[in-house]
Protein backbone atom coordinates (compact mmCIF):
# COMPACT_ATOMS: atom_id res chain seq x y z
CA UNK A 1 0.00 0.00 0.00
CA UNK A 2 1.31 3.06 -0.84
CA UNK A 3 1.92 5.94 1.99
CA UNK A 4 -0.19 9.25 2.11
CA UNK A 5 0.79 12.26 0.42
CA UNK A 6 2.95 14.30 2.31
CA UNK A 7 0.12 17.08 3.18
CA UNK A 8 -2.32 14.45 4.17
CA UNK A 9 0.38 13.26 6.84
CA UNK A 10 1.30 16.77 8.29
CA UNK A 11 -2.16 17.42 8.83
CA UNK A 12 -2.69 15.21 12.08
CA UNK A 13 0.67 16.97 13.41
CA UNK A 14 4.22 15.46 14.09
CA UNK A 15 2.78 13.87 17.43
CA UNK A 16 2.24 10.63 15.58
CA UNK A 17 5.77 9.95 13.80
CA UNK A 18 7.36 8.67 16.91
CA UNK A 19 4.17 6.82 18.27
CA UNK A 20 4.34 3.12 19.01
CA UNK A 21 0.39 1.76 18.70
CA UNK A 22 -0.63 -1.65 19.84
CA UNK A 23 -4.11 -2.25 18.46
CA UNK A 24 -6.55 -4.93 20.35
CA UNK A 25 -9.69 -5.97 18.26
CA UNK A 26 -11.05 -9.53 18.07
CA UNK A 27 -12.27 -8.36 14.38
CA UNK A 28 -9.39 -9.33 11.55
CA UNK A 29 -11.04 -6.76 9.34
CA UNK A 30 -11.07 -4.24 11.96
CA UNK A 31 -6.53 -4.73 12.64
CA UNK A 32 -6.23 -4.81 9.11
CA UNK A 33 -7.72 -1.50 8.97
CA UNK A 34 -6.23 0.00 11.50
CA UNK A 35 -3.00 -1.17 11.22
CA UNK A 36 -3.15 0.38 7.50
CA UNK A 37 -4.31 3.60 8.53
CA UNK A 38 -1.72 4.14 11.23
CA UNK A 39 1.48 2.70 9.74
CA UNK A 40 2.52 4.51 7.17
CA UNK A 41 2.20 7.70 9.77
CA UNK A 42 3.38 6.08 13.03
CA UNK A 43 6.75 4.54 14.22
CA UNK A 44 5.73 1.16 14.94
CA UNK A 45 1.82 -0.73 15.21
CA UNK A 46 1.19 -4.19 16.49
CA UNK A 47 -2.37 -5.72 16.11
CA UNK A 48 -3.60 -8.49 18.81
CA UNK A 49 -6.95 -10.22 17.96
CA UNK A 50 -7.30 -10.80 22.48
CA UNK A 51 -6.66 -8.96 26.03
CA UNK A 52 -4.18 -12.22 26.49
CA UNK A 53 -2.24 -11.23 23.56
CA UNK A 54 -2.19 -7.39 24.11
CA UNK A 55 -0.95 -8.36 27.92
CA UNK A 56 1.95 -10.82 26.03
CA UNK A 57 2.66 -7.35 23.82
CA UNK A 58 2.82 -5.03 26.97
CA UNK A 59 5.33 -7.01 28.88
CA UNK A 60 7.43 -7.20 25.92
CA UNK A 61 7.32 -3.99 24.31
CA UNK A 62 6.48 -0.29 25.19
CA UNK A 63 3.71 1.60 23.72
CA UNK A 64 1.99 5.02 23.53
CA UNK A 65 -1.35 4.08 23.02
CA UNK A 66 -3.45 1.52 22.75
CA UNK A 67 -6.66 1.49 20.79
CA UNK A 68 -8.91 -1.46 22.41
CA UNK A 69 -12.00 -2.43 21.57
CA UNK A 70 -14.57 -2.96 24.52
CA UNK A 71 -16.43 -6.70 23.54
CA UNK A 72 -14.21 -9.01 22.90
CA UNK A 73 -14.45 -13.18 23.74
CA UNK A 74 -12.58 -13.43 26.98
CA UNK A 75 -13.49 -10.21 28.93
CA UNK A 76 -14.53 -6.34 28.08
CA UNK A 77 -11.66 -3.83 27.35
CA UNK A 78 -12.37 -1.83 30.03
CA UNK A 79 -11.74 -4.67 32.87
CA UNK A 80 -8.91 -5.47 31.19
CA UNK A 81 -7.47 -1.67 30.74
CA UNK A 82 -7.96 -1.59 34.50
CA UNK A 83 -6.29 -4.74 35.36
CA UNK A 84 -3.40 -3.10 33.21
CA UNK A 85 -3.94 0.02 34.96
CA UNK A 86 -3.29 -1.88 38.11
CA UNK A 87 0.17 -3.56 36.69
CA UNK A 88 1.57 -0.87 35.17
CA UNK A 89 0.18 1.20 32.08
CA UNK A 90 2.79 3.62 30.44
CA UNK A 91 0.49 3.89 27.42
CA UNK A 92 -3.05 5.85 26.42
CA UNK A 93 -5.95 4.70 25.72
CA UNK A 94 -8.53 5.36 23.12
CA UNK A 95 -12.00 2.52 23.44
CA UNK A 96 -13.44 2.21 20.11
CA UNK A 97 -17.27 0.03 20.10
CA UNK A 98 -20.36 0.00 18.72
CA UNK A 99 -22.58 -0.38 21.43
CA UNK A 100 -22.18 3.20 23.32
CA UNK A 101 -24.31 3.69 26.31
CA UNK A 102 -23.90 6.70 29.16
CA UNK A 103 -22.74 3.56 31.36
CA UNK A 104 -20.48 2.51 29.41
CA UNK A 105 -19.29 6.10 28.70
CA UNK A 106 -18.67 6.43 32.48
CA UNK A 107 -16.72 3.25 33.30
CA UNK A 108 -14.36 4.31 30.30
CA UNK A 109 -13.77 7.80 31.65
CA UNK A 110 -13.05 6.10 35.10
CA UNK A 111 -10.91 3.37 33.70
CA UNK A 112 -8.89 6.27 32.07
CA UNK A 113 -9.97 5.93 28.70
CA UNK A 114 -8.50 9.60 27.12
CA UNK A 115 -11.01 9.15 23.74
CA UNK A 116 -14.18 7.25 22.72
CA UNK A 117 -14.45 6.68 19.20
CA UNK A 118 -18.09 4.68 17.58
CA UNK A 119 -18.16 2.24 15.11
CA UNK A 120 -18.38 2.53 12.11
CA UNK A 121 -15.95 5.33 12.08
CA UNK A 122 -13.78 6.38 8.71
CA UNK A 123 -9.69 6.45 8.84
CA UNK A 124 -9.61 10.55 9.49
CA UNK A 125 -11.56 9.74 12.55
CA UNK A 126 -9.54 7.58 14.28
CA UNK A 127 -6.36 9.47 12.93
CA UNK A 128 -8.19 12.27 14.58
CA UNK A 129 -8.56 10.82 18.32
CA UNK A 130 -4.81 9.39 17.90
CA UNK A 131 -3.32 12.72 16.93
CA UNK A 132 -5.79 14.09 20.36
CA UNK A 133 -4.60 11.37 22.52
CA UNK A 134 -0.98 11.30 21.66
CA UNK A 135 -0.93 15.59 21.14
CA UNK A 136 -2.42 15.86 25.34
CA UNK A 137 0.19 12.97 26.46
CA UNK A 138 3.11 14.50 25.04
CA UNK A 139 2.27 18.02 26.34
CA UNK A 140 1.72 17.04 29.91
CA UNK A 141 5.34 15.36 29.63
CA UNK A 142 7.04 17.90 28.47
CA UNK A 143 4.92 20.34 30.94
CA UNK A 144 6.74 18.25 33.28
CA UNK A 145 10.01 18.30 31.99
CA UNK A 146 9.59 22.19 32.09
CA UNK A 147 8.42 22.46 35.52
CA UNK A 148 11.76 20.53 36.57
CA UNK A 149 14.06 22.51 34.37
CA UNK A 150 12.53 25.94 35.50
CA UNK A 151 12.78 25.04 39.21
CA UNK A 152 16.06 24.21 38.85
CA UNK A 153 17.13 27.32 37.43
CA UNK A 154 18.62 25.90 34.29
CA UNK A 155 18.61 26.49 31.10
CA UNK A 156 19.90 24.72 28.04
CA UNK A 157 23.44 26.62 27.15
CA UNK A 158 25.46 25.88 24.48
CA UNK A 159 28.37 23.91 24.70
CA UNK A 160 30.90 26.50 23.16
CA UNK A 161 34.90 27.11 22.19
CA UNK A 162 37.03 25.97 19.69
CA UNK A 163 39.91 25.50 22.15
CA UNK A 164 42.27 22.17 21.46
CA UNK A 165 40.73 20.51 24.57
CA UNK A 166 36.90 21.75 23.45
CA UNK A 167 37.76 20.41 19.33
CA UNK A 168 39.00 16.34 21.52
CA UNK A 169 35.67 17.09 23.02
CA UNK A 170 33.34 17.53 20.23
CA UNK A 171 35.34 14.57 18.16
CA UNK A 172 34.52 12.21 21.10
CA UNK A 173 31.19 12.96 21.03
CA UNK A 174 30.45 12.90 17.41
CA UNK A 175 32.22 9.68 17.47
CA UNK A 176 29.61 8.33 20.23
CA UNK A 177 26.37 10.24 19.06
CA UNK A 178 25.34 6.81 16.79
CA UNK A 179 26.60 4.86 19.26
CA UNK A 180 23.59 3.13 22.28
CA UNK A 181 26.94 3.32 24.48
CA UNK A 182 26.74 4.74 28.30
CA UNK A 183 28.99 7.37 28.80
CA UNK A 184 30.39 8.79 31.75
CA UNK A 185 31.14 12.84 32.02
CA UNK A 186 33.80 13.87 34.55
CA UNK A 187 35.18 16.87 35.57
CA UNK A 188 35.13 19.14 38.02
CA UNK A 189 32.04 21.74 39.27
CA UNK A 190 31.01 24.48 36.10
CA UNK A 191 33.00 22.94 33.20
CA UNK A 192 30.04 21.96 31.33
CA UNK A 193 29.57 18.00 31.61
CA UNK A 194 25.54 18.70 31.13
CA UNK A 195 26.03 21.06 28.09
CA UNK A 196 28.25 17.78 27.00
CA UNK A 197 25.18 15.46 27.38
CA UNK A 198 22.82 17.52 25.57
CA UNK A 199 25.45 18.26 22.80
CA UNK A 200 25.85 14.47 22.37
CA UNK A 201 22.30 13.97 22.35
CA UNK A 202 21.59 16.48 19.71
CA UNK A 203 24.19 14.54 17.68
CA UNK A 204 22.02 11.72 17.69
CA UNK A 205 19.19 10.06 16.19
CA UNK A 206 17.00 10.67 19.56
CA UNK A 207 17.38 14.58 18.91
CA UNK A 208 13.52 15.00 18.69
CA UNK A 209 13.13 13.20 22.23
CA UNK A 210 13.41 14.53 25.82
CA UNK A 211 16.64 14.88 27.10
CA UNK A 212 16.30 14.41 30.98
CA UNK A 213 18.66 15.48 33.37
CA UNK A 214 18.54 14.20 36.94
CA UNK A 215 20.86 16.22 39.20
CA UNK A 216 21.04 12.94 42.38
CA UNK A 217 21.88 15.21 45.02
CA UNK A 218 18.69 17.34 44.56
CA UNK A 219 16.28 14.74 45.21
CA UNK A 220 15.14 13.48 48.71
CA UNK A 221 16.38 9.81 49.42
CA UNK A 222 13.35 8.90 50.85
CA UNK A 223 11.85 9.91 47.28
CA UNK A 224 14.57 8.59 45.02
CA UNK A 225 13.14 6.01 43.82
CA UNK A 226 9.10 7.09 43.01
CA UNK A 227 10.75 10.45 40.91
CA UNK A 228 13.45 7.83 39.17
CA UNK A 229 11.13 4.56 38.45
CA UNK A 230 7.62 6.33 39.05
CA UNK A 231 4.67 5.00 41.25
CA UNK A 232 1.13 3.47 40.81
CA UNK A 233 -0.78 5.69 43.16
CA UNK A 234 -4.03 5.06 45.17
CA UNK A 235 -6.57 5.47 42.00
CA UNK A 236 -4.06 2.70 39.97
CA UNK A 237 -2.96 5.85 37.39
CA UNK A 238 0.92 5.05 37.06
CA UNK A 239 2.71 8.32 37.55
CA UNK A 240 5.38 8.26 35.82
CA UNK A 241 9.27 8.73 37.01
CA UNK A 242 11.88 10.02 35.13
CA UNK A 243 12.81 6.93 33.45
CA UNK A 244 9.54 7.05 31.66
CA UNK A 245 9.49 10.47 30.96
CA UNK A 246 12.42 10.14 28.98
CA UNK A 247 11.77 7.01 26.97
CA UNK A 248 12.71 7.32 23.71
CA UNK A 249 15.36 9.77 24.67
CA UNK A 250 18.79 10.29 26.78
CA UNK A 251 18.63 10.61 30.75
CA UNK A 252 21.52 12.26 32.38
CA UNK A 253 21.80 11.17 35.71
CA UNK A 254 24.13 14.12 37.23
CA UNK A 255 25.68 13.65 40.92
CA UNK A 256 25.38 10.00 40.28
CA UNK A 257 27.84 9.12 43.11
CA UNK A 258 24.60 10.88 45.19
CA UNK A 259 22.41 8.17 44.52
CA UNK A 260 21.38 6.56 47.64
CA UNK A 261 22.54 2.95 47.96
CA UNK A 262 19.13 1.41 48.19
CA UNK A 263 18.31 2.76 44.35
CA UNK A 264 21.68 1.86 42.95
CA UNK A 265 20.55 -1.74 43.17
CA UNK A 266 17.74 -1.32 41.09
CA UNK A 267 19.30 0.93 38.90
CA UNK A 268 21.94 -1.76 37.94
CA UNK A 269 19.05 -3.67 37.47
CA UNK A 270 17.43 -0.94 34.87
CA UNK A 271 20.47 -0.71 32.89
CA UNK A 272 20.57 -4.52 32.58
CA UNK A 273 17.56 -5.74 31.62
CA UNK A 274 16.07 -2.32 29.73
CA UNK A 275 13.08 -2.20 31.84
CA UNK A 276 11.38 -0.44 34.59
CA UNK A 277 9.12 -0.81 37.60
CA UNK A 278 7.44 1.69 39.11
CA UNK A 279 7.07 1.60 42.63
CA UNK A 280 3.73 -0.22 43.91
CA UNK A 281 3.54 -2.19 40.38
CA UNK A 282 3.66 -5.46 39.26
CA UNK A 283 4.81 -5.14 35.96
CA UNK A 284 8.33 -4.30 34.47
CA UNK A 285 7.64 -1.75 31.69
CA UNK A 286 10.21 -2.26 28.93
CA UNK A 287 12.43 0.79 28.02
CA UNK A 288 14.22 2.71 25.59
CA UNK A 289 16.37 5.19 27.02
CA UNK A 290 19.63 6.36 26.55
CA UNK A 291 21.71 6.54 29.60
CA UNK A 292 24.55 9.21 30.72
CA UNK A 293 26.32 9.72 33.72
CA UNK A 294 28.52 12.29 35.51
CA UNK A 295 30.11 13.59 38.61
CA UNK A 296 32.27 15.78 40.03
CA UNK A 297 33.18 13.19 42.83
CA UNK A 298 36.13 11.07 42.96
CA UNK A 299 33.86 8.69 41.93
CA UNK A 300 36.56 5.36 42.15
CA UNK A 301 37.24 6.73 45.94
CA UNK A 302 33.48 5.81 46.57
CA UNK A 303 33.70 2.90 44.96
CA UNK A 304 37.21 1.86 47.31
CA UNK A 305 35.43 3.23 50.27
CA UNK A 306 31.98 1.39 49.72
CA UNK A 307 29.53 4.18 48.96
CA UNK A 308 29.32 3.32 45.33
CA UNK A 309 28.27 -0.35 44.32
CA UNK A 310 31.42 -1.67 42.27
CA UNK A 311 28.98 -3.68 39.67
CA UNK A 312 27.58 -0.18 38.87
CA UNK A 313 30.46 1.70 38.54
CA UNK A 314 31.90 -0.58 35.50
CA UNK A 315 28.67 -1.05 34.24
CA UNK A 316 28.63 3.34 33.78
CA UNK A 317 31.93 3.21 33.02
CA UNK A 318 32.31 1.72 29.43
CA UNK A 319 33.07 5.56 27.87
CA UNK A 320 34.59 8.34 30.30
CA UNK A 321 34.81 11.97 28.74
CA UNK A 322 36.68 14.33 31.31
CA UNK A 323 35.72 17.88 30.89
CA UNK A 324 38.87 20.65 30.99
CA UNK A 325 38.97 23.09 33.70
CA UNK A 326 38.47 26.33 31.94
CA UNK A 327 41.71 27.16 32.70
CA UNK A 328 42.86 24.33 30.67
CA UNK A 329 40.95 25.78 27.98
CA UNK A 330 41.44 29.93 28.01
CA UNK A 331 41.59 30.01 24.65
CA UNK A 332 37.96 30.01 24.85
CA UNK A 333 37.27 32.83 27.71
CA UNK A 334 36.18 35.29 24.85
CA UNK A 335 34.05 33.25 23.29
CA UNK A 336 32.39 32.55 26.26
CA UNK A 337 32.48 36.14 27.60
CA UNK A 338 31.00 37.74 24.81
CA UNK A 339 28.32 34.57 24.21
CA UNK A 340 27.43 35.06 28.11
CA UNK A 341 26.95 39.17 27.70
CA UNK A 342 25.04 39.12 24.54
CA UNK A 343 22.65 36.22 26.37
CA UNK A 344 22.03 37.58 29.99
CA UNK A 345 21.78 41.36 28.77
CA UNK A 346 18.56 39.90 26.20
CA UNK A 347 17.36 37.79 29.23
CA UNK A 348 17.58 40.64 31.65
CA UNK A 349 16.52 42.97 29.52
CA UNK A 350 19.43 45.14 30.45
CA UNK A 351 22.18 47.26 28.55
CA UNK A 352 24.99 45.05 27.42
CA UNK A 353 28.52 46.15 28.81
CA UNK A 354 31.68 46.71 26.42
CA UNK A 355 34.31 44.33 26.30
CA UNK A 356 37.09 46.29 26.05
CA UNK A 357 40.70 45.05 25.33
CA UNK A 358 42.03 45.35 28.84
CA UNK A 359 39.23 43.76 30.87
CA UNK A 360 39.64 40.98 28.53
CA UNK A 361 42.95 40.26 29.12
CA UNK A 362 42.07 40.69 32.95
CA UNK A 363 39.25 37.67 32.14
CA UNK A 364 41.94 35.55 29.83
CA UNK A 365 44.84 35.88 32.85
CA UNK A 366 42.35 34.66 35.98
CA UNK A 367 42.11 30.93 36.75
CA UNK A 368 38.57 30.31 37.59
CA UNK A 369 38.34 28.21 39.77
CA UNK A 370 34.67 28.17 39.54
CA UNK A 371 35.46 27.37 35.81
CA UNK A 372 32.49 28.45 33.30
CA UNK A 373 29.87 28.49 35.82
CA UNK A 374 32.21 31.39 37.99
CA UNK A 375 32.23 33.57 34.38
CA UNK A 376 29.22 33.25 33.81
CA UNK A 377 27.78 34.49 37.56
CA UNK A 378 30.55 37.42 37.00
CA UNK A 379 28.81 38.43 33.72
CA UNK A 380 25.81 38.25 35.03
CA UNK A 381 26.70 40.36 38.08
CA UNK A 382 27.87 42.91 36.32
CA UNK A 383 25.56 43.44 34.23
CA UNK A 384 23.25 43.55 36.55
CA UNK A 385 25.40 46.26 38.45
CA UNK A 386 26.00 48.06 35.54
CA UNK A 387 29.89 47.36 35.95
CA UNK A 388 32.51 44.96 36.04
CA UNK A 389 34.60 44.49 39.48
CA UNK A 390 37.36 46.47 39.88
CA UNK A 391 39.33 43.07 39.09
CA UNK A 392 38.38 42.98 36.01
CA UNK A 393 37.15 46.35 34.92
CA UNK A 394 39.48 48.22 32.04
CA UNK A 395 39.61 51.58 30.75
CA UNK A 396 40.87 50.09 27.49
CA UNK A 397 39.74 52.31 24.25
CA UNK A 398 38.95 49.18 21.91
CA UNK A 399 35.82 47.61 22.38
CA UNK A 400 33.38 45.33 20.82
CA UNK A 401 34.52 43.02 17.87
CA UNK A 402 37.67 44.84 17.70
CA UNK A 403 38.61 43.72 21.10
CA UNK A 404 37.38 40.50 20.86
CA UNK A 405 38.78 39.57 17.34
CA UNK A 406 42.27 42.24 16.58
CA UNK A 407 45.36 39.70 16.04
CA UNK A 408 47.15 41.49 17.95
CA UNK A 409 44.99 41.65 20.83
CA UNK A 410 44.38 38.06 20.41
CA UNK A 411 48.20 37.39 20.43
CA UNK A 412 48.57 39.07 23.49
CA UNK A 413 46.49 37.69 25.54
CA UNK A 414 48.09 34.39 24.67
CA UNK A 415 51.08 35.19 25.22
CA UNK A 416 50.57 37.04 29.05
CA UNK A 417 48.25 33.99 29.88
CA UNK A 418 51.37 31.50 29.02
CA UNK A 419 53.94 34.10 31.14
CA UNK A 420 51.48 33.51 33.93
CA UNK A 421 51.48 29.80 34.00
CA UNK A 422 55.47 30.05 33.38
CA UNK A 423 55.69 32.41 36.71
CA UNK A 424 56.73 34.97 34.27
CA UNK A 425 59.66 32.97 32.93
CA UNK A 426 60.16 34.23 29.35
CA UNK A 427 62.88 31.56 28.06
CA UNK A 428 59.75 28.85 29.41
CA UNK A 429 57.40 30.53 27.76
CA UNK A 430 58.75 31.05 24.08
CA UNK A 431 59.33 27.12 24.37
CA UNK A 432 56.18 26.65 25.12
CA UNK A 433 54.86 28.75 22.59
CA UNK A 434 57.24 27.48 19.81
CA UNK A 435 58.90 31.00 19.90
CA UNK A 436 62.23 32.44 20.17
CA UNK A 437 62.88 34.68 23.45
CA UNK A 438 63.89 37.37 21.39
CA UNK A 439 59.77 37.28 20.05
CA UNK A 440 59.09 37.25 23.67
CA UNK A 441 61.04 40.15 24.45
CA UNK A 442 59.88 42.44 21.39
CA UNK A 443 56.13 41.65 21.90
CA UNK A 444 56.65 42.96 25.97
CA UNK A 445 58.44 46.25 24.75
CA UNK A 446 55.60 47.31 22.63
CA UNK A 447 53.24 46.09 24.76
CA UNK A 448 55.01 48.37 27.32
CA UNK A 449 55.29 51.82 25.98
Amino acid sequence: MNAPPKQTMDMYGPSLAGAKVLVVDDEPGMRHFLTKTLEARVKRVEAVGSPAQATKALDEAQYDLVILDNLMPGGTGLDWLTEQKRRGLFADAIMITAYADLETAIAALRAGVSDFVLKPFRANQILSAVARTLDRKYLQRDNVLLRRELSSGQGHGKLLGNSEPMEDVRAMLARLAPLPTPVLFTGASGTGKEMAARHLHDLSDRADAPFVPVNCATIQPDRFAEELFGVVEGDERLKPGLLLLADGGTLLLDEIAQMPDTVQAALLRVLEDKKVRPVGAEREIPLNVRFLFATNDDIEASVEAGRFRADLYHRIHVVKIHMPALKDRMDDIVELAAYFMDRLSASLAMPSLELDAETLLKLRRYDWPGNVRELRNLIERSVILGDFPDAFSGAGSVTGTQAIENLDLVVQRHILRMLDLCGGNRAEAARRLGVSRKTIDRKMQAWSE
